[in-house]
């Protein structure tokens, strides 16, 4: 019986033990990197606005004209986000189902809030909805509709830069969609609107509530383009970036820090309403790739 001979130290040395052997320092450095860039900031910012103590802190969390800025800033990023929910599924139909001159161009001006400094957003929308604006006039006078310094103007911003986010999650879901399932609901007898209400938009609606989650909290923090239209008047338009900038401005950084806590508090609930809708998708996407 012959043994077997035994084999070289260097091909043991480069054997299948060290193949197994992952690398460690990637998430290292994943996590030295965030915590220096991310999470180092904002615990900060935390520790300064929980050192005022909590009575002081909600007294300036809850100050009269804070509390107006919350209710405009969520008030109509939720109403603009609400809109481009429903002109963000029209627009991605039309660029996946549809076709048209100029169709590529329109699918790349789509994106074209997330390159545009918001300071340019916001003085391009001012100039034009201004009331000798090419449409601020019109509606002016036409419909008695100011726009610019106004909540108007705020919500036009809050539109113009979180419009991608419907459209760009909206559309791989609408693309991977299976044309069977609509052929076979038209030849059950299936009209076009019943066909889209039924089949076609209960599968889209994870990622419509994704996008409007995202856009919604996109125009919430929103500050360059919305300080350009708006007149930032307490009561009337102020909204909390700005009430944050404010404060700075007069030296006031206790209130400005609070302020910023309660603004990092509703990203941070935000955060987790986008995952729990984006892991609801791929359940219900799974459940009916399926059933």
């Amino acid at each position: 019986m012959v043994a077997a001979s035994p084999l070289p130290s260097g091909r043991r040395l480069a054997g299948l033990p060290r193949q197994l052997k992952l690398p460690s320092w990637p998430w290292r450095i994943t996590w030295a990197y965030l915590g220096l860039v991310l999470f180092l900031p904002l615990a900060t910012m935390l520790l300064k606005g929980s050192a005022v103590g909590p009575v002081a802190f909600w007294q300036m969390a809850t100050t009269p004209v804070a509390l107006a800025s919350y209710k405009i800033s969520f008030g109509i990023a939720a109403l603009a986000s609400l809109i481009n929910g429903v002109f963000g599924l029209i627009i991605a139909w039309a660029l996946i189902r549809c076709r048209f001159p100029g169709q590529r161009l329109l699918d790349a001006l789509i994106d074209l809030p997330f390159a545009l400094p918001t300071a340019v957003a916001g003085l391009a929308l001012s100039y034009v909805y201004s009331k000798e604006g090419w449409l601020g006039a019109p509606l002016q006078s036409m419909f008695g509709l100011k726009v610019s310094y106004t909540a108007l103007g705020v919500g036009v911003a809050m539109v113009f830069i979180s419009l991608p986010f419907v459209v760009r999650t909206v559309e791989p879901v609408l693309r991977s969609l299976e044309k069977e399932q609509e052929e076979a609901s038209w030849c059950l007898g299936a009209n076009p609107g019943q066909t889209f209400f039924l089949i076609i938009l209960p599968q889209l609606m994870p990622a419509i509530l994704g996008g409007i989650a995202q856009g919604f909290s996109r125009a919430v923090g929103e500050y360059g383009s919305v300080v350009m239209i708006a007149s930032n008047m307490p009561f009337k338009d102020l909204i909390t970036p700005t009430l944050i900038i404010q404060h700075l401005e007069e030296y006031d950084f206790a209130s400005a820090t609070v302020i910023g806590c309660v603004m990092l508090i509703f990203s941070l609930l935000s955060l987790l309403v986008i995952n729990a809708l984006q892991v609801w998708g791929q359940r219900y996407q799974g459940g009916e790739g399926t059933s």
